[in-house]
């Protein structure tokens, strides 16, 4: 896969994408991605990527021109690709986009700086619009480093557990277990019991027990439209699961 990221700030993304899954992931040719400066694609001495908005108003507006370079330099051999925009107007970023983005061969991101971008650019350049929060950012690089790392993670070979991506919060719509590690007891703290009994059954219906109660109570709106069975039902109702005597 290929992600190219369009910014003003190439180094921002260049130092995270340099570390853990990602740099991994580069180093093995699982995926390629690219910071593309979008001062290289504005013009004049001083290589302006902004202006004030038409009508007045405080604040700057990115232009269109260097933008529009730019996706034709990188989609000039004319393969397939999806070109997202970052911006607090465009649809919630979510596990299930992240799906729908690692299946593309090629991803573009621009991220968006200032008081927006061109509108010219929303409706002829890109093909997806996302937000990954309901707050405002001081530009789009942030945004799109979370887009990246959460699309890098779900391919094939990323991670050293293939299953993995399967069994993180949001994967089947309901958040994960608790997890433990040793030591068993720390400052009186301690791992329940029902992680050492040996029976795989009994855990896993522990770790289900927790994912529906965790999902019920902490997101009632992921609660709202995760499909429950009547199994999970009677579960999710019933007491603590313990360890098998």
């Amino acid at each position: 896969m290929r992600i190219d990221v369009v910014t003003l700030f190439p180094e921002m993304v260049e130092a995270v994408c340099g570390h853990s899954i990602v740099k991994r992931a580069r180093e093995a040719a699982i995926v390629e991605v690219n910071a593309v400066p979008l001062r290289d694609f504005a013009e004049g001495r001083h290589r302006i990527t902004d202006d004030t908005p038409c009508g007045g108003g405080g604040g700057m507006v990115m232009k269109v021109e260097p933008v529009a370079r730019a996706l034709d330099a990188l989609c000039a051999d004319g393969a397939p690709r999806r070109v997202v925009l970052t911006c607090p107007q465009g649809r919630s970023f979510t596990q299930e986009v992240a799906r729908e983005y690692a299946a593309e061969r090629h991803l573009v991101i621009v991220c968006g700086h200032y008081e927006g971008v061109d509108e010219r650019v929303r409706e002829h350049l890109v093909d997806d619009e996302v937000s990954i929060g309901d707050y405002v950012l001081t530009g789009g690089e942030l945004p799109a480093l979370v887009i990246v790392d959460a699309v890098v993670r779900l391919l094939p070979g990323a991670l050293g557990d293939a299953a993995a991506p399967h069994k993180d919060s949001f994967s089947d719509g309901l958040l994960e277990h608790p997890q433990y590690t040793r030591p068993r007891s720390y400052r009186g703290w301690d791992v329940p019991e029902a992680l050492f009994s040996g029976h795989h059954a009994a855990i896993e219906q522990w770790r289900r027990w927790h994912r529906l109660r965790r999902t019920r109570e902490r997101r009632p709106d992921l609660w709202a439209r995760f499909e429950r069975t009547p199994a999970d039902e009677a579960l999710v109702d019933a007491p603590e699961p313990m360890a098998p005597s």
